[in-house]
């Protein structure tokens, strides 16, 4: 097959970017079909970028990815690089996993100081018996990023949000089992009565027992989920060292019926045997 010329590029690259275009001003219209899907994909991002207490907007991110898009299809057209065709695939999903990882990320720093939170608020209620008071007090003295959902939780407060509500929107922010305890113990203390002082001392203590236990399992499913991620990362490595060292390497599979039949079947058990694995390592206590 002869080259492509460079008038031919030219009129695919421009063929591309009329489709793009095409496609943008479809989607400016509001009773379209992208144009819902995208201002619910905006909607998204920035209900997750308004939790984090990111001042980012999700149509900056949703403008970006669509530039990138163009971009990287451009060059993927005309330098034909298998690499740069994957990137294609990880474009759409990029933020979306950034954010659920910086969500986890926030989680577990929230939930590493949960144990002082709830001694500093049980220390506090000795001085007050408000629970706003001594939220308040306890706000001022936990690290960040407790301290960004108890200033929001208190500004829910001052403009007419009862307690209860307030940390029910603060454990629907984070969504986090251990904050959901220790929020939980307050409030069932608040409406049943009982010595609240005793029982955020002990939801402390057991607290401060799971972050051990969670260490200890943590530890010992290490290793193999170090296994798991090389297990999961080899297929894909070995399959771009061959295509690296001998392009025409794979090519009877992508000729004929049997060849697809085999790379669906190994990529059916490739998965399979990942989502077995990592069942038997997610221990939950």
């Amino acid at each position: 097959m002869a080259p492509l010329s460079t008038l031919q590029w030219a009129g695919g690259i421009l063929l591309l970017l009329g489709l793009f275009v095409a496609v943008f001003a479809i989607a400016r219209d509001p009773e379209s079909l992208p144009y819902r899907g995208s201002a619910l994909y905006v909607a998204y991002l920035d209900r997750k970028l308004r939790n984090l207490f990111m001042n980012r907007s999700g149509k900056s991110i949703a403008l970006g990815q669509a530039a990138v898009l163009v971009v990287l299809t451009i060059v993927v057209v005309w330098f034909k690089n298998r690499c740069l065709a994957a990137a294609l695939l990880a474009v759409p999903f990029g933020p979306a996993l950034y954010l659920e990882f910086e969500r986890r990320r926030r989680v577990r720093a929230i939930e590493s100081t949960l144990d002082a939170f709830t001694l500093t608020l049980a220390n506090a209620l000795r001085a007050t018996p408000s629970i706003g008071n001594a939220l308040a007090y306890a706000q001022r003295l936990v690290p960040a990023p407790l301290n960004q959902e108890l200033e929001l939780a208190l500004k829910e407060m001052r403009v007419g949000s009862t307690v209860e509500q307030a940390l029910l929107n603060l454990a629907g922010r984070v969504q986090s089992t251990q904050l959901d305890a220790t929020l939980s113990s307050v409030m069932i203390g608040r409406q049943v009565g009982g010595d609240l002082i005793q029982i955020l001392e002990t939801t402390a203590l057991t607290l401060r027992e799971m972050a051990r236990l969670e260490g200890v399992v943590r530890s010992k499913t290490a290793e193999g989920k170090a296994q798991l991620a090389l297990l999961a990362a080899f297929p894909g490595l070995v399959v771009v060292l061959f295509e690296w060292v001998s392009p025409s390497y794979f090519e009877p599979l992508n000729d004929n019926l049997i060849g697809w039949i085999v790379l669906g079947a190994t990529a059916t058990l490739w998965t399979l045997a990942l989502v077995l694995a990592r069942s038997v390592l997610s221990v939950d206590l």
